[in-house]
């Protein structure tokens, strides 16, 4: 591959491309959509989270992500509870990390497979440049 920085980036969402195909397929059978999971993830790591924070943070608008939350939170995945204000918090429920804990399983089988034939001194550099090609992002995310 010509190491351009055009080449890079085309490269880096092709892999992107493939994880999320790859973990699509993975989460079907539970039920569960990439976002979802996502969304269950992070609400794990962040109870109590608002809307806007979990657009964010699962790259959705928050139009769109609050449609996926009312609907994850009718099939009682998730709950949604008044906040400061207008605010609206969200936290897992007991259905939903373990549904989280499954597809746990079934993403880190997909992402360790995509990284098989890297060594862990070449995944450790790889994460490395990774981190330093990011930077600190002002938005927080």
């Amino acid at each position: 591959m010509d190491p351009s920085p055009a080449n890079v980036a085309l490269a880096v969402k092709r892999l992107q491309y493939r994880h999320h195909r790859r973990l699509t397929k993975a989460l079907a059978p539970l039920g569960l959509s990439l976002i979802q999971w996502d969304t269950l993830r992070h609400l794990r790591e962040r109870p109590d989270a608002s809307l806007h924070e979990l657009a964010v943070l699962t790259f959705q608008t928050d139009q769109s992500f609050g449609s996926l939350a009312v609907r994850m939170a009718d099939r009682g995945l998730i709950e949604r509870v008044p906040g400061p204000g207008r605010a609206v918090r969200h936290r897992i429920t007991a259905e939903g990390e373990q549904l989280r804990q499954a597809g746990q399983k079934a993403v880190a089988t997909v992402v360790e497979t995509s990284f098989d034939g890297l060594t862990p001194d070449e995944l450790e550099q790889f994460a490395s440049l990774l981190d330093r090609v990011l930077g600190a992002d002002p938005s927080g995310v």
